[in-house]
């Protein structure tokens, strides 16, 4: 039976028993809600499968970097010359020489005119700022080959030329090279078509 004070209250009032059954659907919520995120949590790291995963990176690098062959930069002023050599060219220390620079890798070295070393340059037939750097390159690939069996410093150096660079500016480089221990000269030429 109802008191007189519960029959009072309104209908649309709730009573102390609808507040702590609502609480508990609440709570309940809170702690499926909690559950569900948990269940996603990543407690612990499994190192195992993170070093499988950089091994197959590592392999897939090296694979790819091994791969790789020689870059020729390719400008207006390389002209090269046409040859039925059929050797492929190696990854090596890279000279380029055109009419109006003389390039190791990527970099200008030197600066020509007119196919020549300027004689400030020059002291006989060394090529002295092409000389500090193959200094540099050849230093750095005996660094590389102390640490890495694999790539030991073979002495090779690709020259890269214009068809039309003189024969004693070429000699001059190819003295210069020699000087800093290269002394196997692989010259680069494009292989003609076979007609």
């Amino acid at each position: 039976m109802a008191t007189p004070n519960q029959a009072a209250a309104p209908a649309n009032e709730m009573t102390d028993e609808d507040r702590q059954r609502m609480r508990f659907r609440k709570a309940m919520g809170r702690k499926k809600r909690r559950d569900r995120e948990a269940e996603g949590e990543i407690r612990e790291l499994n190192i195992t499968a993170m070093m499988d995963l950089m091994t197959i990176i590592l392999v897939f690098l090296i694979k790819s970097f091994s791969a790789s062959s020689i870059t020729v930069t390719a400008s207006e002023d390389v002209r090269l010359p046409l040859s039925s050599a059929r050797s492929t060219p190696k990854d090596t220390v890279a000279i380029t020489i055109t009419a109006k620079s003389i390039m190791v890798g990527d970099k200008r070295k030197v600066e020509l005119t007119n196919a020549l070393v300027k004689p400030s340059d020059a002291q006989g037939k060394l090529i002295m700022p092409l000389d500090a750097a193959l200094k540099f390159e050849v230093e750095k690939l005996k660094k590389i080959a102390e640490r890495n069996p694999s790539a030991p410093f073979n002495r090779e150096v690709s020259i890269i030329g214009d068809k039309k660079v003189p024969y004693d500016l070429l000699s001059s480089v190819l003295y210069t090279a020699g000087q800093n221990e290269l002394e196997n000269f692989r010259l680069i030429i494009l292989q003609k078509n076979p007609d």
